[in-house]
């Protein structure tokens, strides 16, 4: 089910954005939603090459497990 979201922009972001949507001929709406997805799935998440890399690396995997256990423990301190 689509939710409906409230967003104000200025007038300058939005004629940008209104006339980047026109130029891809799809809804204001459509262009957002899919430039904010876009932004997430770059900075957020990361690809397949990079979570091979971090499995194969014995020794960051070794701490990350340590670093677990002492956190469940409760041991040490966060910074």
């Amino acid at each position: 089910m689509s939710q409906t979201v409230t967003l104000r922009l200025d007038d300058s972001v939005y004629k940008k954005f209104k006339g980047l949507a026109v130029h891809d001929n799809r809804p204001l709406s459509n262009f957002i939603q899919t430039a904010a997805l876009r932004f997430v799935e770059q900075h957020e998440l990361i690809d397949e090459f990079e979570m091979a890399e971090i499995r194969g690396n014995v020794s960051l995997n070794h701490s990350i497990k340590s670093g677990l256990r002492d956190a469940k423990a409760k041991r040490g301190r966060f910074v």
